[in-house]
């Protein structure tokens, strides 16, 4: 476990140089609230909420009093891009049981949603405050158990992965691997896949959304196709067929809803898990990325005015240190092998690398979290010298619902409200509850995390 003890930007000055890295950073954090065009839409700020799910919809994926409770709270904050959490677009592809599913008999709870988002944002803001209000769209998987327990979804055999699906539900919270005869998607359930997202996207703009984000991340359903190397038919072997679902739902939105309508991506750009299993890796070193192939998927979505890409990396399930760095694991969960700052650093470095690549693309760059105040000092020494187009946050978020709001009004952060990164969100939704911050809004969720701390510990699996 690492203890978090930086004050001013000349400790993280330090603490950067005893570990041979770079942080960009500057004391004047006004870029941050620089307004910016992302195809037809403008972002207010240049600060976003990145999505995280909070399993905290109903039985038939329509946001929830806390869902709703999130989301007005994440508007009035300030933010000028609000990216909501992963919807599922089919029933059997939702993470959990209560996991947001986007349908005609759900469209009017998530219209509702949107419409008291805005004016939460205009309340807090001003009436000219517009947010850019994000559908993250998405087919969980082999991460798939819209019944509580696990009835995964899979493009291929992965020897890594296949060994440890949670097992998510109110009263579980064990892993099993997957059976050696569970059967491998068809090229014919994927090919439907094209025609669901088509339909949740249009009833995404119906609703109130201003874009919508094919998601191909942490492992999910389209991102695990894009390292299917070894995966027979349409969908697996070359870079067109791994990369042919996603490619197929952007162009199908696009011809059936309209040229103008935005669709943007949240999309991993390195797995870190060992080769052929993972994306953009060196084949014989899984630690090292290999770029390549991102750069090539970048600019075939430049090519079809896709304007923004959400970069992240890595799987939450299976090597979160690398996506999330972190002080304190969850329970059972492994201490992180490396100096979290040493994960933050990678994140900005090859974020900054696609980003210099492709100066049109407006990239949000993930990984800001464990800095904690020192956060906005950081992400405008990033927008600065280029290396992002807006800063997400997304842990911070749920701690602090304002954090934009303190950082363009204030110029800073206030050091009692920031995310401490000791994973007791991602531990509620290990133990099934519903995920918020435990150390800063306690009185909602620390009985939460209590009462899936008390069943763990009765069923005889602390740690």
């Amino acid at each position: 476990m690492f203890d978090f003890n930086l004050v001013t930007i000349e400790d993280l000055k330090k603490l950067s140089a005893s570990l041979s890295i770079k942080i960009p950073m500057q004391e004047g954090v006004s870029i941050l609230g620089q307004a910016l065009q992302i195809g037809p839409l403008t972002a207010p700020n240049r600060l976003a909420v990145n999505p995280m799910e909070g399993a905290d919809g109903d039985s038939q994926g329509r946001p929830g009093e806390l869902t709703l409770r999130r989301y007005k709270r994440f508007a009035a904050g300030g933010s000028g891009i609000l990216w909501v959490e992963a919807i599922a677009v089919v029933p059997q592809g939702r993470a959990n049981p209560r996991q947001l599913w986007l349908h005609d008999k759900s469209k009017d709870a998530f219209a509702n949603m949107v419409a008291e988002a805005r004016k939460a944002a205009q309340a807090s803001m001003g009436s000219q405050h517009h947010p850019i209000i994000v559908a993250q769209l998405t087919h969980s998987g082999r991460y798939s158990r819209p019944e509580g327990v696990a009835s995964p979804i899979i493009p291929q055999r992965d020897s890594y992965r296949d060994a440890m699906i949670p097992q998510q539900s109110p009263i579980k919270n064990t892993k099993q691997a997957i059976p050696d005869n569970w059967p491998i998607v068809t090229d014919g359930y994927l090919d439907g896949l094209v025609e669901a997202y088509v339909q949740a996207a249009k009833l995404a703009f119906e609703v109130g959304f201003d874009a919508v984000d094919i998601k191909a991340c942490h492992g999910y359903l389209i991102s695990e196709l894009l390292a299917c190397y070894n995966r027979q038919g349409r969908y697996g072997g070359s870079f067109e067929n791994r990369t042919r679902l996603l490619l197929a739902i952007i162009d199908a939105i696009k011809q059936k809803l309209g040229k103008d309508k935005t669709v943007v991506t949240r999309l991993n750009i390195y797995d870190a898990i060992p080769y052929p299993y993972g994306w953009a890796v060196d084949k014989n070193d899984y630690t090292k990325p290999n770029l390549a192939e991102p750069k090539k998927l970048f600019a075939l979505l430049t090519e079809r005015n896709v304007p923004m890409i959400n970069v992240t990396i890595a799987n939450p399930y299976y090597n979160p240190h690398y996506g999330r760095p972190y002080d304190r694991p969850i329970v059972g969960g492994y201490e992180s092998p490396e100096h979290p700052l040493r994960g933050v650093e990678r994140m900005i470095r090859l974020t900054g690398e696609m980003q210099r690549v492709f100066p049109q693309m407006v990239l949000v760059g993930p990984g800001y979290s464990w800095l904690r105040h020192l956060l906005p000092y950081v992400g405008a020494g990033v927008l600065k010298n280029g290396m992002a187009g807006i800063i997400g946050a997304g842990r911070m978020a749920l701690a602090y619902p304002d954090f934009a709001k303190d950082i363009l009004i204030k110029g800073k952060l206030d050091p009692n409200k920031v995310c401490i990164t000791c994973s007791a969100c991602s531990q509620i939704m290990r133990d099934g509850g519903t995920i918020g911050c435990v150390a800063r809004d306690n009185k909602i969720y620390g009985p939460i995390y209590k009462q899936g701390r008390l069943f763990d510990k009765a069923q005889g699996r602390t740690k």
